[in-house]
């Protein structure tokens, strides 16, 4: 299985910006196979929604960085590793300059980028950014129409209900070919469907340990992946083609152990072949989050 971590986006970490360059650059050296990004904009006081099904934000989350800035930073510092967003929220960004981001960021790694993509769930960055809360499932299709044109087209050009890309000449674009792959994220039926329709891959979470009551992540992960390469299939599609990458989202009293776990579980249960690791509960700094970096791959490569 290939094993990513976080970057330090958020909380403490987010305090010392000058530590990214160095957390990846080391965590490539201890063997991470890819790191990653999320896009938070806000922490509202009283809000709406709260995080996870429960009526709070984390304060983890009162602290965020750029999540583009912070993976060009980790770009130019690594060689290797792959590096992904699991979620940009692609709704709050018109899709031109969302496309642009990207591709400067695939060019900088050379091709190592995996674009993950969603629609957020926070009432007040819908706000903050001026954009329709019940506008973005239509403008998140909309956004993959336009990066699909401005990546594998030139003049570029798109019009939709809510964006438009004007005739253009573009003459950059990414490394990889023919794009980059965007994963989506996805819980719901209906932007499940999507996922089917239109996604190179899934991005699932699991938390750890399983909140009391919930049921088992890894017997829900595998059900959850059957699910959609069935219907990846019913589109038409090739389901052996179709990747996943769970996120793992330790709590602040999950263990080492508790993560391996369930790293080996996910890769011979549910035959997940990536994962990453968000230590954002569990690292105060760039140097204890190192720590336990090494800690869970010596672990769960041991298993």
């Amino acid at each position: 299985m290939r094993i990513g971590f976080a970057l330090p986006q958020f909380g403490p970490l987010a305090h010392h910006p000058e530590d990214i360059a160095r957390f990846a650059r080391r965590a490539e050296e201890l063997g991470a196979d890819s790191l990653w990004v999320g896009d938070r904009l806000l922490a509202p006081v009283d809000p709406i929604v709260g995080y996870a099904g429960t009526d709070v934000i984390p304060p983890e989350f009162r602290a965020a960085l750029d999540p583009f800035t912070v993976l060009a930073t980790a770009a130019a510092a690594t060689e290797r590793v792959q590096l992904g967003t699991d979620v940009i929220n692609a709704p709050w960004y018109p899709p031109a300059v969302l496309a642009r981001t990207l591709t400067t960021v695939d060019l900088l790694s050379a091709g190592r980028l995996l674009v993950g993509l969603g629609t957020g769930w926070s009432p007040e960055e819908y706000e903050a950014v001026d954009i329709p809360m019940a506008e973005r499932g239509r403008r998140l299709d909309e956004c993959l129409d336009a990066l699909d044109a401005w990546w594998t087209r030139n003049p570029v050009e798109y019009r939709g209900d809510h964006w438009t890309v004007p005739a253009s000449h573009v003459d950059l674009k990414p490394a990889s070919r023919p794009h980059p792959p965007v994963y989506l994220a996805a819980f719901a039926p209906a932007p499940m469907r999507r996922v089917a329709r239109r996604a190179d891959g899934w991005l699932p979470i699991a938390v750890v340990p399983a909140p009391p009551g919930a049921p088992d992540p890894i017997a829900t992960l595998a059900e959850g992946l059957r699910g959609v390469r069935e219907a990846v299939e019913r589109e038409g599609r090739d389901p052996v083609a179709f990747d996943a990458i769970l996120r793992v989202n330790p709590s602040a009293d999950a263990s080492v152990d508790d993560i391996a776990t369930t790293l080996v579980r996910a890769e011979r249960e549910a035959g997940v072949q990536h994962a990453f690791v968000d230590l954002i509960y569990l690292g105060k700094d760039a140097d204890q989050t190192l720590d336990l970096v090494q800690r869970v791959l010596e672990e769960a490569r041991a298993s």
